[in-house]
């Protein structure tokens, strides 16, 4: 019985990856549960090729070095792509299953929507409700609605924290390059040296946004959940708790919906 056991759970595993700009995003699930998640930097072609030769597949949870899934274990990668280079590669992976815009029950999708903006929204308004706002927190800043009858209202986007503290740096010749991630609490607003100037200007302005933004579809949905995930989700989070408690309260803070989205793309509503 225990060898059994084993084997089912083994043949309902399965890999969720979603290829974002700057990093693929991984996500381990045994039938519609989500076990773990990490990242890892894109791989080379020449990795790709191999690992689809080979049948196996990254695997690091709890490491920064590729821990490879053994090619014995019967697996399906499930994949969703913003970066079209990269789909073409990982479609060369065997039992390979890709995810588009067409297998998401949202009405009123325009074609070049994100997978991954509409994979988050599906999955908040799954997991919460519909209505809901979904504020995605990456190398952009996303704000993306769907009503109570699941259709898209419409959204919008503007540069992330990382993308817009790295754009004075790289791209000017006196003003310093800052650590989004080691900015954990608000700067003063009228600031006395560069770094704070910069801190000020990025991230009250981008608060001030996200707070309209959150004002505005409240006016339009006010039994609406508003959900925000992405990497720098939490971050966004702690300073809106400072700067606007309760605009703050209203969030629910999910990481991993789009892989939640993939789950429900698989196994239904369930």
């Amino acid at each position: 019985m225990k060898q059994n056991t084993h084997q089912q759970t083994t043949e309902n595993l399965w890999l969720g990856l979603m290829i974002g700009n700057s990093r693929l995003h991984w996500a381990l699930f045994v039938d519609n549960t989500l076990n773990s998640t990490w990242d890892t930097e894109h791989l080379s072609t020449s990795d790709i090729q191999q690992l689809a030769k080979t049948n196996t597949l990254p695997v690091s949870p709890s490491s920064t070095r590729p821990i490879f899934l053994s090619s014995n274990l019967p697996i399906t990668l499930v994949l969703a792509s913003v970066v079209p280079t990269q789909t073409k590669l990982w479609q060369t992976y065997p039992n390979v299953r890709l995810i588009t815009l067409n297998h998401i029950p949202i009405k009123g999708m325009y074609p070049t929507l994100g997978i991954d903006r509409a994979l988050a929204l599906y999955g908040a308004g799954q997991t919460y409700g519909f209505p809901v706002l979904v504020i995605d927190v990456g190398t952009a800043l996303t704000f993306t609605g769907v009503d109570h009858q699941q259709r898209l209202i419409g959204g919008a986007i503007l540069p992330g924290l990382s993308l817009q503290f790295n754009s004075l740096g790289r791209n000017t010749g006196q003003l310093p390059l800052l650590n989004t991630r080691s900015i954990t609490s608000l700067p003063p607003r009228f600031a006395m040296n560069t770094k704070e100037a910069i801190k000020s200007g990025v991230i009250y302005t981008l608060l001030a946004g996200t707070k309209d933004f959150i004002g505005s579809w409240l006016s339009l949905f006010p039994d609406s959940k508003i959900a925000i995930t992405g990497g720098d989700c939490n971050l966004l989070r702690g300073y809106l708790q400072n700067y606007d408690p309760e605009i703050a309260t209203k969030l629910i803070a999910e990481r991993n919906l789009i892989f939640l989205g993939m789950g429900k793309i698989l196994f239904g509503n369930g």
